[in-house]
């Protein structure tokens, strides 16, 4: 029975720090791994990068897959493909509104007539009641807010899907008043 004591007691002892010193580690390097900074040189990797390109196909977390490239085909394809998931509701066009405003009304005007307040500094941009755009589906709309078209940048990076969504049910339902508001 001693030497099982003595040797609970060894390693009770041995695990703890002093006020002077450090507790003695089973696996230092598990603790304390060394850091790299992002652009160093990596000898762990196969490259000697620290930053490891994504693999192929990858997306972000909370991103969806994108399946069009940018041009007029592709823009009338997402037209006949992708459908709003929203309904507008008040919640929905709120959102849409409040994004609008921050987002387009600087080039499209509030009304959206295409009479923003950088309009004759850029190009101007067309009404959203014009012929041309009252016959964009929804999502051909959501296609020119994905990838840009013309004059007019992506906002991919700026808005989510859900939020590039809410605004086109907001410009469809609001400023078009292509559809009613839903209870």
């Amino acid at each position: 029975m001693r030497p099982a004591l003595l040797v609970a007691a060894v390693l009770a002892t041995a695990c703890q720090a002093t006020r002077d010193g450090r507790a003695r580690e089973y696996m230092p390097d598990m603790v304390r791994s060394p850091a790299y900074k992002a652009f160093a040189p990596n000898s762990a990797t196969r490259d000697g990068l620290t930053l490891q390109t994504p693999v192929a196909g990858t997306l972000a977390r909370g991103q969806r897959p994108f399946h069009f490239a940018a041009g007029e085909n592709e823009a009338l394809r997402a037209g006949r493909e992708l459908t709003n998931p929203f309904d507008a509701t008040p919640t929905v066009l709120g959102d849409g509104q409040g994004l609008f405003q921050i987002y387009c009304s600087l080039c499209h005007g509030a009304a959206g007539n295409g009479d923003g307040p950088l309009v004759g500094k850029i190009p101007p941009p067309p009404s959203y009641r014009s012929a041309r755009l009252l016959s964009f589906a929804p999502g051909r709309m959501f296609h020119v807010l994905t990838l840009g078209s013309g004059k007019m940048p992506s906002y991919a990076g700026q808005l989510s899907a859900d939020e590039r969504w809410k605004v086109i049910t907001y410009v469809t339902v609001g400023l078009q008043g292509k559809a009613k508001v839903a209870p």
